[in-house]
């Protein structure tokens, strides 16, 4: 990765540039459940684990990270298109990884949706395996009166 690129923690601030660049990225879905709100509550259960990357104060990559001390879960790793290529997504998840391994977290899980060959190639390509066998699979809950 370039020298005048960096990494930090994913702040709340960092929002609304890192859903530009969820959008601009194939394979990336925003969702109700990527609502600014929503966000907060999971940056402050998972403190410091998701990130973003800048170039000269410019956001170029952002990465949700979490676990539930047991399992870590990598959401939305996406770098802005004119960022590609210059190692600033293996920053991203190499920055995830080195917090799930201080907080004690052995294993780590990803969902790469099915049409998305360019992410799909990303993953194999940095030691990432599928899990054969394995479907995802979702459910919507009732809003909580606390949220």
């Amino acid at each position: 990765m370039p020298a005048e690129i960096s990494t930090r923690a994913f702040l709340l601030g960092d929002y609304e540039n890192a859903c530009a660049i969820w959008g601009s990225t194939d394979g990336v879905e925003i969702c109700e459940g990527d609502s600014r709100e929503e966000i907060a509550r999971y940056l402050a259960r998972n403190p410091g684990l998701s990130c973003v990357a800048e170039e000269n104060e410019k956001l170029v990559g952002a990465a949700l990270c979490g676990h539930d001390g047991r399992r870590g879960i990598l959401y939305h790793v996406a770098v802005a298109p004119e960022a590609r290529g210059r190692g600033v997504g293996r920053a991203l998840v190499e920055y995830c990884l080195r917090g799930l391994t201080a907080a004690g977290v052995p294993r780590v899980i990803i969902l790469v949706a099915s049409e998305n060959s360019l992410g799909y190639d990303f993953w194999r390509k940095n030691g990432w395996e599928e899990i054969e066998g394995a479907v995802g699979m979702t459910r919507e809950l009732p809003r909580s009166e606390k949220t």
